[in-house]
């Protein structure tokens, strides 16, 4: 990775260095988005049958972290046009010229490797396959692609999130079956209301960039009424692991109690019509929580235990 700023033209002189310091390298790897990555990923690994060692389990953890960090770090490297235009992503490393392009791009491709060979090397080949799927997926599908050309972006999309579970529990089995897919599909569903509660809120920003977020080319009426839509599934899907025998009795109260509260603030966006669109930023903002709260229980109820007995032995 060069520390020359991209585009010096050799004078005589040395050129200028790279005004990036470790902060905006780290920036560059989406740490709030990384940190709900690795935690689901983490669910995914403590609820999965079978045993792993600590270390490996440890070694899966980083590499599924590294990934997720080249993703956001490839995602910057292709987006800091758009991002320039963006009051929320102006002041990101690569619009604000910190870190050019080309050093950005070489981080990503870097960590990228890193990360899918070693989780193949010292875990297994499916949870580093998946891996670099997700990464491709991210960077690729998502970024490259479904952002700049359709509404849909962030339903296609958010299937790149969702996937850490599955390596989580790919580390572990080193095979796939229905509850990851289960906990792949509540991320999933979760990633269209979250987003657009914020686009809504955020909508001149996206218009301006030219990004097809759907409240710019549907409407905000649509969009609402789309968020209630995605509400209800995901809703569904929360409190669907206790029926089905993967969570207990504490799991299936807390679903339904956070579902409930869901519903009202989606409830609320799709009839609202609040001051700044105070109806969205709540639900975003639960969002969040939403998700954290759900795989938090559900590892302390069906998985935690399990962990720690595995790590003991």
């Amino acid at each position: 990775m060069s520390l020359i700023s991209e585009g010096a033209e050799f004078n005589g002189t040395i050129a200028e260095p790279s005004l990036a310091t470790v902060g905006d390298y780290l920036e560059l790897l989406k740490p709030r988005v990384m940190s709900l990555v690795v935690f689901t990923a983490l669910v995914g690994l403590s609820v999965a049958p079978g045993s792993i060692h600590p270390l490996t389990a440890f070694t899966a953890l980083l590499c599924i972290t590294v990934g997720a960090g080249a993703s956001g770090a490839l995602n910057m490297w292709y987006d800091f046009d758009i991002d320039a235009k963006m009051t929320r992503t102006a002041k990101r490393p690569l619009p604000s010229g910190r870190i050019q392009p080309g050093e950005a791009l070489a981080f990503g491709l870097t960590l990228s490797v890193f990360s899918v060979v070693v989780l193949g090397l010292l875990v297994n080949i499916l949870s580093a396959a998946i891996l670099a799927f997700t990464i491709f997926f991210y960077a690729v599908i998502y970024t490259m692609w479904l952002k700049r050309s359709t509404p849909q972006n962030i339903v296609i999309g958010g299937a790149a999130g969702a996937f850490p579970p599955m390596i989580g529990w790919a580390a572990v089995t080193g095979s796939m079956s229905f509850e990851p897919i289960l906990l792949f599909l509540i991320i999933f569903f979760w990633t269209p209301p979250h987003f657009w509660a914020l686009a809504i809120y955020k909508m001149e920003d996206f218009r301006r960039a030219g990004v097809p977020m759907l409240p710019v080319v549907s409407g905000e009426s649509n969009t609402r009424l789309q968020i209630l839509l995605y509400s209800v599934l995901l809703v569904v899907l929360g409190v669907a692991p206790w029926p089905l025998d993967y969570a207990g009795p504490l799991y299936g109260v807390v679903a339904v109690a956070m579902g409930l509260c869901w519903m009202l603030l989606a409830m609320r966006v799709y009839r609202e019509r609040l001051p700044a669109d105070q109806a969205c930023r709540h639900l975003f903002a639960f969002s969040i929580l939403y998700l954290f709260l759900l795989f938090a229980v559900l590892m302390v109820d069906r998985g935690w235990g399990g962990l720690m007995a595995r790590f003991a032995a």
